[in-house]
């Protein structure tokens, strides 16, 4: 009876130790945004590989750099999963010796990473563009490969059979521990991350014990000749293929353009008004039915002063060059209303009237209505193809290269580089910190969907008036509630609600991204200095 419980405690301490190194280190730095990353050090296959992958793909800035960190995360994760896995084994049946392994899970670990890379790498894109569809698009094939990849360790084919039901079902319990587990060390304040992070490891232990337990002491698999692993990575495959379809497909309800260019605003709303519509959205010309009201173009006004109609392409422009658009348009319909003017914008047409009023505000725009801005966008960094070194340069290499593949499917035409994306890259100081911040003489509300809480990590995230309720990115107005909110607003009534889950879902969703990167750490950023709520876990602090 003792060796079993001193090999379980063994088990428990092995896994304990990791997590609470790592925990040590980040609430040391002040690294409150990474956190809850720590107590998934020791997570079970292939959780663990994401773990690292994540942080890698963030903080290298040069190939050399990446590579050697490539080298030793294979090589940790094959010594720390055969010590796992030798304390794990049940007593009682025969465990191959320690070289055969270490040599199966040195192999196993190439195997994984190859495996878990492309998701890591969505994760990293996700944490750059603040989209929960994106960080989707990387954690529901981890969730697909969870039960196959748990048994490789110890099963001899594991590529084939299917997995028994336990195992799923342990798999699911992981998953489970871990979102938790991350939000406990988010939610306790200092030093308590600690033994929080101490805890999670020592549960990871227990998931490790049952796992392997599960998956040696199997009585009979099912499909035992059926290639299954490779059938499930395959269907991982197409994740990220049917998503953005998906989401297109997904009833948004009324849009902003319904609201506000297909009607007569009332007449206690005092104000011209600009719609800016998001990214990927067209136009065909047709004007408002207010002659108070304006769709902007993102090509701009035509000899007659009017939006010229855009394809959903022009939409991939810098926010720079879109502010410059916006600045004439604000200029002309000002001068031919002789009325304040209102912004609204959603997504990019958020960030672009934002980016406008930093760069080029105009007094006659006095209010900004912001329709799922994306919050704390351009936490990790690339630099422009054609470098050789900068921070994420094999991370921007690999994302155009799997981009470039799921571009074959005809599914999206998006590229990691294109202005739009760039302009997030390399302002990301602005947006990180200041984008939900008041402007002097503006009033300014945000409308967000429930979903903005899973898009960045948890602590303060804004300094002006919120308006949260259920609903997914760009579709808060198909409800009457936020169209009749938005109106009210226009017409000089203050609007802000909070729900009370939305900290939860915060807490919940952060321990599924990947880590910012760093503002002081990057000299493509130096000449923009910005306080980091990274550390500081507050935005709108002064420069």
């Amino acid at each position: 009876m003792r060796r079993p419980r001193a090999r379980l405690t063994a088990l428990c301490a092995l896994a304990a130790v990791p997590p609470a190194i790592e925990a040590v280190l980040l609430v040391r730095l002040g690294f409150v945004a990474a956190e809850g990353l720590s107590s998934q050090v020791t997570a079970v296959w292939p959780y663990d590989t994401y773990h690292d992958l994540r942080w890698l793909y963030v903080y290298h800035d040069s190939w050399p750099d990446f590579l050697v960190g490539l080298l030793l995360v294979i090589g940790f994760r094959a010594l720390l999963t055969t010590g796992l896995v030798t304390l794990a084994w049940p007593v009682g049946v025969d465990r191959p010796g320690l070289r055969w392994l270490l040599g199966r899970n040195l192999g196993l670990s190439v195997v994984v990473v190859v495996l878990v890379a492309p998701w890591a790498l969505i994760s990293v894109a996700a944490s750059v563009v603040a989209l929960s569809w994106v960080l989707l698009a990387s954690l529901l094939p981890m969730f697909l490969l969870a039960p196959f990849l748990q048994r490789a360790a110890v099963v001899g084919p594991w590529w084939r059979g299917l997995p028994s039901i336990s195992l799923v079902g342990w798999s699911l319990l992981n998953f489970v521990v871990i979102t938790v587990a991350s939000a406990l060390c988010w939610s306790v304040p200092g030093w308590w991350t600690v033994p929080v992070a101490l805890l999670a490891g020592a549960a990871n232990g227990l998931l490790w014990e049952r796992t392997v337990h599960v998956a040696v002491l199997a009585r009979r698999v099912r499909w035992a000749r059926v290639p299954v692993t490779p059938i499930a990575v395959a269907l991982a495959l197409v994740v990220p293929l049917t998503i953005p379809v998906l989401v297109q497909v997904v009833p948004a309800g009324v849009t902003i353009e319904q609201v506000v260019l297909g009607q007569r605003l009332p007449a206690d709303v005092r104000h011209a008004v600009i719609v800016l519509a998001g990214h990927g959205s067209a136009y065909d010309g047709t004007p408002p039915v207010d002659a108070n009201v304006e769709r902007f173009s993102y090509r701009g006004l035509g000899g007659d002063g009017r939006p010229l109609p855009y394809r959903s392409s022009d939409t991939n422009r810098s926010l720079e060059s879109g502010a410059a658009l916006l600045q004439t348009q604000v200029d002309r319909l000002h001068g031919r209303t002789g009325r304040p003017v209102a912004l609204i914008g959603e997504s990019e047409g958020a960030m672009l009237a934002r980016t406008y009023l930093t760069q080029r505000p105009h007094p006659a725009v006095d209010t900004l209505v912001m329709f799922s801005p994306l919050i704390n966008a351009g936490r990790a960094y690339y630099p422009p193809a054609g470098a050789s070194h900068g921070w994420g340069v094999a991370t921007g290499w690999q994302l155009r290269a799997l981009l470039g593949a799921i571009g074959l499917f005809g599914v999206t035409d998006a590229g990691p580089d294109e202005p739009f994306i760039r302009s997030l890259l390399d302002n990301a100081p602005f947006y990180r910190n200041q984008l939900m911040c008041p402007v002097p003489g503006v009033r300014m509300v945000a409308f967000l969907p429930t979903t903005t809480a899973t898009e960045a990590p948890p602590g303060d995230y804004t300094g002006i008036p919120v308006f949260q309720m259920p609903g997914v990115h760009g579709g808060l107005l198909g409800r009457s509630l936020v169209q009749d909110r938005l109106i009210h607003f226009l017409a000089g009534v203050p609007e802000s609600r909070m729900r009370r889950e939305y900290p939860l879902l915060q807490q919940l969703g952060a321990g599924w991204q990947a880590p910012p990167l760093a503002i002081r750490v990057n000299p493509a950023w130096n000449d923009v200095r910005q306080p980091d709520p990274s550390f500081t876990g507050k935005v709108c602090q002064p420069s």
